[in-house]
């Protein structure tokens, strides 16, 4: 429920509440916790009856958090894992289907007094549920933290800044652990479910058994009905009834972290180039509906009508009937790319402020391209995802020729094992790809993840 109570929230007013008065009320809960009295270590090894994961933000990092969704049902069944989130990212829950939709409890957080309602309003319900244990997954969050604390949960799994090497979020985990920034976001969440299992006396030492990268086992799979609807979306924006390949680009990132974006020109010259290459294709342009307006000014500019208005014109669940529907998808680091790892799509993604090796897809049939540069990645957990670049040469630095090679050996390997495809084009792009030598080393990674067991 929306409350339009106060000054609405973007995504800047919610970082800065975060930090300045999350970092207050985290040092007020810290004290009162320090004056309380602790509860007998033996809580500690008790089995957990009821696992909460609180992640606010990011639905393509909740994409990540699957196998430790999984872990958590190992433990105490699907019926009593529960997920605290933001009401417009619940959507990727709903999708993955791993935690019963009663479970999923929301918050709004369109304005600053409905925010603060809505969250009490969420912890009454937590409180009622007797939750003994909660995950917090936002690393160094001061309102999860919070948040996590006030949950009743008597067992709280998170990072911690022993030495200052993080932004404050004060003493409110009884299981305080390190962040290791060599570990993919998937295996910190495993072992932040695994760590459950241990004292908080032997925390933040932990000799377990790294988890293995390892692809998603679900597929989005839509209904008949849905497929049609989207094919439908498709014959207004081309005029045609079948398109032979369908590739996407996603041109934009959200205002979480603009240092992501890939400068806009190239993606005009990169749709340009592949349909002279691949005369079977037909391009959409995606993007949020916020996002339409130069998502179409970026279409226009291709000056094709095989390229085409995407953006705005399909609910995010469209948007995964259309992953179902599509060849490859093009974007910089952002949601798309996790969400299409539910798919079979081919994945190109391209990463400047931050790293695949912490937030590949975890998908067989992805790449990435990553410039490697000194100064990058310079947005971490540790700096609470904020850089003082205003110049994302990491991003500018990859080039249209790497990008369209990377994604002509993803599209066309897509034929490789059934020995078909686009033969007329096979030729020319392998003739076409012979002379490309980037002038700068690139990092193209095709993400290490296997299959489940």
């Amino acid at each position: 429920m929306y409350f339009p109570m106060g000054p609405t929230l973007n995504t800047r007013k919610l970082q800065f509440i975060d930090r300045w008065i999350g970092m207050a009320v985290c040092w007020v809960l810290s004290t009162i916790r320090s004056k309380l009295p602790r509860g007998s270590s033996r809580g500690a090894f008790d089995k957990p009856r009821k696992i909460l994961f609180v992640k606010f933000a990011e639905q393509g990092s909740t994409v990540l958090a699957y196998h430790a969704i999984e872990r958590a049902i190992a433990m105490v069944g699907m019926a009593n894992v529960y997920f605290l989130v933001f009401e417009e990212n619940r959507f990727i829950l709903d999708v993955m289907n791993v935690i019963p939709k009663q479970n999923v409890i929301t918050v709004a957080h369109k304005s600053i007094l409905g925010g603060a309602w809505c969250a009490l309003r969420a912890l009454r319900k937590l409180r009622s549920l007797q939750v003994d244990s909660a995950v917090d997954l936002e690393f160094f969050s001061r309102s999860s933290a919070a948040l996590t604390f006030l949950s009743g949960a008597s067992r709280r799994v998170g990072y911690h800044t022993f030495f200052g090497e993080g932004p404050y979020r004060g003493d409110l985990m009884t299981h305080r652990l390190l962040y290791n920034p060599y570990l993919h976001t998937s295996q910190s969440f495993q072992l932040m479910v695994d760590a459950l299992h241990r004292s908080p006396d032997q925390l933040p030492t932990n000799d377990s058994e790294i988890p293995k990268l390892t692809q998603l086992p679900l597929k989005f799979v839509p209904s008949a009905r849905e497929k049609e609807e989207v094919f439908g979306i498709l014959r207004r924006q081309i005029r045609q009834d079948s398109p032979l390949h369908l590739f996407l680009l996603n041109p934009n990132a959200s205002d979480l972290l603009p240092l992501r974006k890939w400068p806009t020109g190239r993606y005009i010259e990169l749709a340009r180039r592949l349909l002279l290459t691949f005369p079977e294709i037909v391009i959409g342009m995606t993007g949020a509906p916020d996002e339409e307006p130069i998502v179409a000014e970026v279409a226009q500019k291709v000056g094709s009508p095989r390229c085409f208005l995407l953006a705005g014109k399909t609910s995010l669940r469209q948007l995964l009937v259309l992953y179902t529907l599509a060849d490859l998808l093009i974007t910089n680091d952002s949601g798309p790319a996790h969400f299409a790892a539910l798919t079979e799509i081919s994945v190109l993604t391209l990463f400047g402020p931050e790293t695949p090796a912490l937030f590949g897809s975890l998908s067989e049939r992805s790449a990435s391209i990553w410039k490697g540069l000194p100064c990058s990645p310079c947005v971490n957990a540790y700096n609470n995802r904020q850089s003082p670049c205003r110049n994302n040469l990491c991003m500018q630095h990859i080039t249209v020729e790497e990008v369209f090679a990377a994604a002509c050996r993803l599209y066309l390997s897509r034929f490789a094992a059934a020995n078909s495809g686009p033969a007329d084009s096979s030729q020319q792009v392998s003739d076409d790809l012979q002379p490309l030598r980037p002038a700068t080393p690139t990092v193209t990674v095709s993400n290490p993840v296997s299959r489940d067991p």
